[in-house]
């Protein structure tokens, strides 16, 4: 039996380059990507303040680039290593700027990858325009995509329900910068890397599109946010970085975060799967009788109720007969409709839709 390939051992740093280390990688066996590539920023010179400060941006060696060829070649380069290393069901996340996000949008397409969303991370606390000449950056986009138009994918879309205060997880997401306690510095006080992002922003990628004991890779490993919050969540991960300074504070940094292993509280709870309840046992149960008129919920569409449960109605759309589906998008013109939220019948003087008959009946069943 073929020994297990190191790198793919979980919960390490690989120090090198990471086109290559994931070519090396065995193939299918990483759950999630999350990629936070040099942006190729491009500065031209220092960028001061009004009191002529300087502002510690990035102007490091691996974010410059000879020219857009050349960036466009690293990043073809990079993202086929993903390909090779992500499951067939696996997901990839990569954040960017202006600078740089819509030629990896169009490298990524041009691989065959699929975009599921493009997020926009909208910062509350930016940095200001000192120069005056522009808006004020204040966001940045994230681009999750599945590794084909018809590969199954992982989304935790009650979790991030729930995350909203029950409300659907919308693809603008107002998180701060990294700052504070959270902002890792060197013994000189200065930051320890310059795109630092905050592990909120992390906490709500891995929630969202894996699952407990899941594999996740960021090939752009810097301080190690990733490792550390997929730690926290139960998740496995490996980083890869070619700066060994940078490796050894990710690696301090993950050894002082506890794991998590309660997956009682870890598992993105999915909606549970209800008993399908047929219209037809609204009339068995006597809870409507044959004949009974159902109405919109305005009360100006109007369908009779038959003994085997289809209805019908006429309206400005014609006569129409068949299930509550049908004809409640029969009157009102439209190709799809939800019949048991759509029909409503008179109680006590008040129009009720007919789903709390079916929550009544369901409630029985259990």
């Amino acid at each position: 039996m073929k020994p297990e390939s190191p790198l793919a051992r979980p919960n390490q740093i690989l120090v090198g380059d990471c086109i290559d280390l994931m070519r090396r990688m065995p193939a299918r066996s990483v759950d999630l990507v999350f990629a936070d590539p040099p942006y190729n920023l491009q500065l031209g010179g220092d960028l001061t303040r009004p009191n002529q400060s300087r502002v510690d941006g990035v102007d490091e060696e691996w974010d410059r680039f000879d020219d857009f060829e050349t960036y466009d070649r690293f990043t073809r380069e990079w993202l086929s290593a993903c390909r090779h290393v992500l499951k067939d069901d696996g997901g990839l996340w990569v954040i960017g700027s202006y600078h740089n996000i819509f030629r990896v949008g169009a490298i990524l397409q041009d691989l065959g990858f699929w975009i599921l969303n493009d997020v926009v991370w909208r910062k509350s606390n930016p940095m200001p325009n000192f120069r005056g000449r522009r808006f004020t950056n204040a966001h940045e986009t994230m681009i999750w995509a599945a590794t084909g138009k018809d590969a199954r994918y992982c989304f935790n879309y009650e979790a991030m329900k729930r995350l909203n205060d029950d409300l659907q997880m919308r693809s603008d997401w107002t998180l701060p910068i990294c700052t504070g306690e959270e902002r890792l510095r060197d013994d000189d006080g200065r930051k320890a890397h310059p795109t630092q992002k905050p592990e909120a922003l992390l906490y709500r990628v891995i929630n969202a599109s894996t699952e407990p004991g899941d594999v996740v890779l960021d090939p752009f490993f810097g301080t190690g946010t990733t490792g550390a919050v997929a730690k926290r969540l139960g998740r496995n991960w490996i980083g890869i970085e070619r700066e060994h300074g940078y490796a050894r504070i990710a690696q301090a940094r993950i050894e002082t975060v506890v794991a998590n292993a309660d997956e009682s509280v870890l598992r993105p709870e999915q909606k549970r799967q209800e008993p399908r309840v047929p219209f037809g046992l609204v009339l068995e149960r006597g809870l409507l009788e044959p004949g009974s008129q159902l109405y919109d919920p305005r009360g100006a569409a109007r369908a009779r109720v038959r003994a085997d449960g289809t209805l019908v109605a006429s309206g400005q759309f014609g006569d129409h007969k068949g299930s509550i589906h049908q004809v409640g998008a029969a009157v009102q013109g439209l190709p799809a409709c939800n019949g048991w939220t759509y029909w409503h019948f008179e109680k006590a003087g008040s129009l009720m839709p007919i789903d709390v008959l079916r929550a009544q009946l369901r409630a029985e069943i259990h």
